[in-house]
Parts: structure tokens; sequence; C-alpha cells
């Protein structure tokens, strides 16, 4: 098994996939005005966006997304606009993360954690029986 995408909904197409241009990814699918496509800049992983009418209420969706230069990528965004809740950060699990939301409140992380990713110090040993 292999996770394909991710999707999240936006009360707005229109103003949701320039965004989502902004950050790095490609277009891919457009079946306007309900649904987008993007392919991620790295892998073959894909991340889609839903017009809704009514987003959920609560602390609504986290995604994450893998940056290699994750502090060079944060400063390029903010020259481009974009505005982060949380600068690049060390954090105690062994990512380095920035936080902001999209235009609809999604949050959003762009971190880099290299072979801590799947496999941290604390890592579950899968051949323990």
């Amino acid at each position: 098994m292999d996770l394909n995408q991710v999707t999240i909904p936006s009360l707005d197409l229109s103003k949701s996939i320039p965004f989502y241009q902004t950050l790095g990814l490609e277009l891919i699918v457009l079946a306007e005005p309900t649904y987008a496509r993007f392919k991620c800049p790295e892998g073959n992983a894909s991340f889609s966006i839903h017009k809704v009418d009514q987003l959920p209420l609560g602390e609504g969706v986290y995604v994450y997304f893998e940056c290699k230069n994750l502090d060079d990528l944060v400063t390029d965004l903010k020259h481009k606009g974009i505005t982060f809740d949380q600068e690049p950060q060390d954090q105690n699990w062994l990512w380095r993360e920035a936080r902001l939301r999209d235009l609809d409140g999604n949050q959003l992380i762009l971190f880099h954690a290299g072979e801590n990713r799947l496999n941290p110090p604390w890592r579950i040993d899968a051949s323990i029986d």
C-alpha cells in the first residue's frame, strides 16, 4: 500500500489553487469549480482540494510537506507574500518545522526530518513478536 493523495476542503478553489501553486505544487487536474489536484515537486504523492459549502469545525486538517531546504524555501515563500505562523524551528522530535495556514485555515507544516522521518531513535522495532 502507498499513499496516493490527501484531499482538503476549500471554500473557493479560484483562490486556493494559486496559493498552492505559489508553494510549489504543480496543478495536474482541474475540475472547476469543485476539485483540483496537484503533484508534489518531489516523489509521487499528490495533493487535492475539494470545494465545500462549509468548512469543518475544530482544528481542521494538518498537512505535512517535507522540504530538503526548509529555511531557504521559507525565505523564498515569504518574499512571495506567504505569511507564516511559526518560523523554522528545531523540534524535540528531531524535525525542523515551519507552520502556516492556507486561505481556508487548513494547517500546513513545512518540515525537514531527513532520516528521522521514518527512523527516529524511538522507532518501534518491527521484528519484535
